[in-house]
């Protein structure tokens, strides 16, 4: 029970701060809404597809392929640049929280944002007519792995790359675009060439964004979507195995300091 305690502690001082800081709340929230308008009525217009298909279609790339890429991996490495500037590490040393708790407080704050975001996308969706299809539990299921991916990596290029502030918005910008762009965010990827719509399928978001595109739209079920499900599952788990060692890595190095 301390353990769970210290770690909703830590996601409620997260969500707090980022309730004050209301112009960063703002702009998570106009972000995927204008992503989704743009890619909705633009979907339904050069695919000759009704506004409610067209909606149908951005709604997932619009959640996994830019809202949660932009609040959990930005937003993970963001929080862990500006912790470190801000000493917060170094109280924790001497306080009897423990690194755990710390770490998984930091995901459950992340979570609540992405979760946030999918009541926002897909509530909107719904106002032009768009249904899930399929299974909401494997859906959530999908997007709670998407989540927990990129706070994960998030970790890892917060605690290794990252040193400043300023290195945030750089470091998303050059590892994330190219990504976005190949994982069918911003347009779908049939329009991709041979050769690149390879290279999408070594692409974590091209498989985010395959299953639950399948999934809300189509109704396909686990078996249909096996292929994403188990690349995106042994990403998770890399991303989860890799964020943690970078992290109780950055407290040792923190130690020393």
């Amino acid at each position: 029970m301390k353990f769970w305690c210290e770690a909703i502690a830590i996601t409620q001082r997260i969500l707090i701060e980022l309730l004050r800081r209301r112009r960063s709340l703002i702009f998570w929230i106009i972000f995927p809404i204008s992503i989704l308008l743009i890619n909705g009525f633009v979907l339904a217009e050069s695919m000759q597809l009704s506004t409610e298909e067209g909606f149908a279609y951005a709604a997932p790339s619009t959640l996994v392929g830019a809202a949660l890429f932009f609040s959990c991996l930005g937003g993970s490495v963001a929080t862990v640049v500006s912790e470190r500037e801000q000493q917060t590490l170094k109280r924790l040393f001497i306080s009897p929280l423990s690194g755990t708790s710390y770490f998984l407080g930091i995901f459950l704050a992340h979570s609540c944002i992405g979760f946030g975001q999918t009541l926002i996308i897909y509530t909107i969706a719904a106002f032009w007519g768009t249904t899930f299809k399929g299974s909401v539990f494997l859906g959530a299921i999908i997007i709670l792995m998407s989540i927990v991916a990129y706070v994960g990596l998030g970790f890892i290029l917060g605690t290794q790359l990252a040193r400043r502030t300023e290195d945030v918005n750089s470091l998303v910008a050059a590892f994330g675009v190219p990504l976005l762009i190949l994982g069918g965010a911003f347009f779908p990827i049939r329009f991709l060439p041979k050769t690149l719509l390879e290279l999408a399928k070594i692409n974590p978001i091209y498989h985010m964004n395959q299953a639950l595109l399948a999934v809300s739209t189509q109704g396909e079920n686990l078996q249909d979507i096996a292929s994403h499900f188990q690349f995106l599952s042994g990403f998770t788990l890399i991303m989860i195995l890799g964020g943690w060692f970078s992290y109780r890595r950055m407290v040792m190095l923190e130690k020393r300091l």
